[in-house]
């Protein structure tokens, strides 16, 4: 039953992600050309909803699933490693034109060339997952 709460909010979210169109090359084009706030925007809203979310989560000592208090941790000291990293994100997601979450999103809606996407992102994390512990952290 769990599996399918999951399944039913991934396809939701899909949907709402096609339908503002936040999965579109062209959006996203628009973007990163500073052309158009309609990728800002839908950005913007989602780090806003974060914020309050987590403070209402905060602040009624909401639950997790699994009936533990949410709590975020706070994140290393490391300026550099998450330029280099946003750098490298912001790098895959202009030159493919889909960040990791519409990858999946796209080739749903038949864009078959996500196979290929996916399957770099997959290579790619298990190529991390070998250097880890060679790369500073």
């Amino acid at each position: 039953m769990k599996v399918l709460k999951f399944l039913l909010v991934g396809i939701f979210f899909g949907i709402v992600l096609v339908k503002s169109e936040a999965i579109s090359w062209y959006r996203i084009y628009e973007m990163f050309r500073f052309q158009s706030f309609h990728m800002y925007g839908i950005i913007g809203t989602a780090i806003v909803s974060g914020i309050i979310f987590l403070q209402i989560s905060k602040s009624r000592h909401l639950k997790s699933i699994k009936g533990s208090d949410i709590f975020v941790p706070k994140k290393e000291d490391g300026l550099i490693r998450y330029i280099v990293g946003g750098i490298i994100f912001g790098l895959g997601w202009a030159l493919i034109g889909a960040c990791p979450g519409p990858m999946y999103i796209l080739l749903g809606t038949g864009v078959w060339s996500m196979l290929i996407v996916i399957a770099a992102a997959i290579v790619g994390t298990f190529i991390y997952g070998l250097l880890k512990n060679r790369l500073p952290h």
